[in-house]
């Protein structure tokens, strides 16, 4: 049977949302997307810079007016329109610290003007997880760990997406801040009851719930979380039926958003089109399928399909069930055309490349206000350093352990020496190496995120503060954690630059410290 001629097709075809590879759609995507497609997500390989961007998404609104494009444009660590050079943009845990809800809002505007610009309706941002230390997956993506200050940024944020021209999508309900296992890899559980969960990872959601300063909607979509809360019920949050019930409760009528489906959180053992009928069941409107690089995409895409028409004719979800999901999304989308024509935007190559230097320009204040010294008194570096990245784990959300901070040393420092992260024998050598015997040595810089004590991150710092005391650390983890994780290293708190993330903005201004050129807040 051919699917996309029949009207359950066409019915299952309007709650998928799927990635693809590369910058031309591809044939299939031109099909599904002729056949009722409700939208497409865009990652770092479909938008190598805003040009391309531009160009793709004009191509994707010539082949359906209404679909929706969308991208998980945070800022700093993650970031899909700038995932070639880092964003200029610092993420979350920058503008919480800053605490200014202006600035925030002026950040959100510009982002917001870049995203419209480019022709991206939905920014799967802002991140409303309020962080518990050693959250291996939110940290600096995080506004911070007070249910009040995620709140208060996350309405500023959103309020200056919507002034820009884009949609907002708030992530991950009903809160992934508390969890200790990376939902990409594996299944979270966030043991709190409804009470707690009510005070502390709801607020945020329900704060940006309200209406608009406008007075059109505060929020445009809500994405769930792989995450299992058993006080709502024993599945994970997007295939739980109680979690999209609790996010009706608190008012919001718009499409809710699955995390990517191919996590291994909700994957795992599973095949993709199963997990996808039982999203829906759960009461999802759209079905992220996740990240295509490296795999069949038309594969993966095909798997929710056809077992979401097997579900149709089988009877565990009924078209009137898909038709409203349906029209939640062209509702969607038609308020957020509606808001880019307001905002006066027009999408297309010059228009991108101005809202990109209007977005780095904001960035750059952000980044001055946001990126500081913390510790020992930190000194100009007296010329090219060794650089040494002791992160070893890959940042999932980001798609890479990003090299911004080495980038923007070396661009300072010709013949800075990068050290990329090394097994138990080679940091051994490495170690050896770097013993400060020579009082004419080279600087030592090292890039941290989570030197939690027992991590390996943790022992190699403690071995090269131990050797190499004259060490300047730059960490890009939550800069909240800093005084508590570096002050029992051996001769107490090294120089620490705080760079509250590893964006190219964070970057930047870190190297700017290290330099001795940073300038007074802007």
């Amino acid at each position: 049977m051919d699917h996309r001629t029949t009207e359950v097709a066409r019915a299952v075809h309007g709650v998928l949302l799927p990635g693809f590879t590369g910058t031309e759609p591809p044939a299939w995507l031109v099909e599904a997307a002729r056949d009722g497609l409700a939208g497409v997500v865009l990652f770092g390989h479909n938008t190598p810079d805003v040009a391309t961007t531009a160009t793709l998404t004009s191509r994707l609104r010539a082949l359906s007016p209404g679909l929706l494009v969308a991208t998980d444009e945070e800022g700093g660590d993650v970031s899909r329109l700038e995932a070639a050079t880092g964003s200029s943009l610092p993420g979350a845990a920058a503008l919480g610290l800053v605490d200014d809800e202006l600035l925030t809002e002026a950040a959100g505007e510009a982002l917001g003007r870049l995203l419209a610009a480019t022709g991206v309706d939905l920014d799967l941002a802002p991140v409303l997880d309020v962080d518990a230390p050693g959250n291996p997956v939110i940290g600096v993506r995080a506004f911070g760990s007070s249910p009040g200050l995620v709140a208060r940024h996350g309405v500023a944020f959103a309020r200056g997406l919507h002034r820009g021209g884009a949609g907002a999508c708030a992530k991950h309900f009903p809160g992934h801040g508390a969890t200790t296992v990376d939902s990409h890899l594996e299944l979270p559980v966030v043991e709190a009851t409804l009470e707690e969960l009510r005070r502390r990872d709801l607020a945020p959601f329900a704060a940006v719930l309200e209406p608009d300063v406008d007075g059109g909607p505060g929020l445009d979509a809500l994405m769930t979380a792989h995450v299992v809360v058993p006080a709502l019920g024993p599945a994970p949050a997007s295939l739980e039926p109680a979690a999209v019930a609790l996010a009706r409760e608190l008012g919001f009528d718009g499409p809710v958003i699955t995390d990517a489906l191919d996590m291994r959180a909700v994957s795992d053992g599973a095949d993709v089109g199963e997990v996808a009928v039982r999203a829906v069941e759960a009461g999802a409107d759209l079905l992220c399928l996740g990240t295509t690089a490296g795999r069949d995409d038309e594969k993966l895409f095909r798997s929710a399909l056809d077992a979401l028409v097997a579900a149709v004719h089988g009877g565990r979800i009924g078209l009137d069930r898909l038709a409203a999901s349906a029209a939640r999304t062209a509702r969607t989308v038609a308020a957020i055309r509606d808001r880019q024509e307001r905002a006066g935007a027009r999408p297309g190559t010059a228009a991108a490349r101005a809202a990109l230097e209007a977005l780095g320009e904001v960035g750059a204040r952000v980044a001055r206000r946001a990126v500081r010294a913390a510790g020992r008194e930190l000194r100009p570096l007296s010329g090219a350093p060794d650089v040494v990245d002791l992160r070893l784990r890959l940042d999932h959300a980001a798609g890479r352990t990003a090299q911004h901070v080495q980038t923007a040393v070396a661009a300072r420092w010709p013949g800075t020496a990068p050290h990329p992260a090394l097994d138990d024998d080679g940091f051994a050598g490495l170690l050896a190496r770097l013993a400060r015997t020579d009082p004419q040595a080279r600087p030592l810089v090292v890039v941290t995120r989570e030197p939690l004590p027992g991590t390996t991150e943790r022992v190699r710092l403690e071995a090269l503060a131990a050797s190499r005391p004259d060490l300047v650390v730059v960490h890009t983890g939550v800069p909240t954690e800093a005084e508590r994780w570096f002050a029992g290293l051996p001769g107490g708190m090294p120089a620490v630059v705080l760079a509250c993330g590893t964006g190219r903005a964070n970057a930047t201004a870190a190297v700017d410290l290290l330099a001795g050129t940073q300038g007074g807040p802007a």
